[in-house]
């Protein structure tokens, strides 16, 4: 079982654009970074991080989220699973 401490150290940590860096380019608009959703096929960008809200949101199929979920969706990972692959990214 993971700590409560260790979560919460892990979820402060984890920056939400470089998480969803790993996985989509993403280009700089305004306060924001835009890219191609990685959970369904487009042309033009509709997938949106806000690194100050520290959230994803995709206005083309509705997916969203923090850092943790999109770790989850996107390698289909289970909640402690994720949280391993954020700590073992940031070394916690």
């Amino acid at each position: 079982m993971i700590k409560k401490e260790s979560i919460d150290r892990i979820l402060e940590t984890a920056r939400i654009e470089e998480v969803v860096g790993d996985f989509v380019q993403l280009r700089k608009r305004g306060s924001s970074l835009i890219g191609l959703c990685p959970f369904h096929g487009e042309k033009t960008p509709s997938f949106h991080v806000s690194p100050v809200k520290g959230i994803y949101k995709c206005f083309g199929c509705g997916e969203g989220g923090d850092s943790l979920q999109f770790v989850m969706a996107h390698e289909k990972y289970s909640y402690p699973e994720a949280l391993r692959y954020l700590a073992k990214k940031y070394n916690i």
